[in-house]
């Protein structure tokens, strides 16, 4: 998914301000969603961040175009992990792991057969066969 960087995404300096790439990250993950014609919510269930970790490798300027990409790095029957670059001129320069736990009603339960599906579609191996794989990991 493709973000331009807007007078809204920076600080003083017209550098992005630093929340604002966890912000395009989850609009990536939403995004892929809505591309599948899928719910983010559905029948009170949904994904909730459990924990990230993230790495700030280089700035973004006011009219960057970036390129956030998404992989599965596994997924158990409550949870998932994925990793989410974030690209510019396809270097990269924002890394982070994100583990998103599956709720129903408010408590943890086991991922739907169809939120499998969608998130096996992002596993790096299924990428790769499919050749949409592009610039630098």
């Amino acid at each position: 998914m493709q973000i331009r960087i807007y007078y809204e995404d920076t600080d003083a300096g017209g550098v992005v301000y630093h929340t604002n790439y966890l912000k395009y990250c989850e609009r990536a993950r939403s995004e892929y969603f809505f591309a599948s014609n899928y719910k983010i919510m559905d029948e009170n269930a949904h994904f909730l961040v459990k924990k990230l970790e993230a790495q700030f490798l280089k700035p973004a300027y006011l009219g960057d175009i970036l390129e956030v990409k998404t992989f599965l790095i596994k997924m158990k029957n409550a949870s998932v992990e994925l990793k989410q670059d974030i690209f510019k001129d396809n270097i990269k320069i924002f890394s982070t792991n994100i583990l998103l736990a599956f709720v129903k009603n408010g408590k943890l339960a086991k991922i739907t057969a169809q939120n499998r599906e969608l998130f096996e579609k992002l596993s790096l191996n299924s990428q790769i066969k499919n050749n949409n794989i592009e610039g630098k990991r």
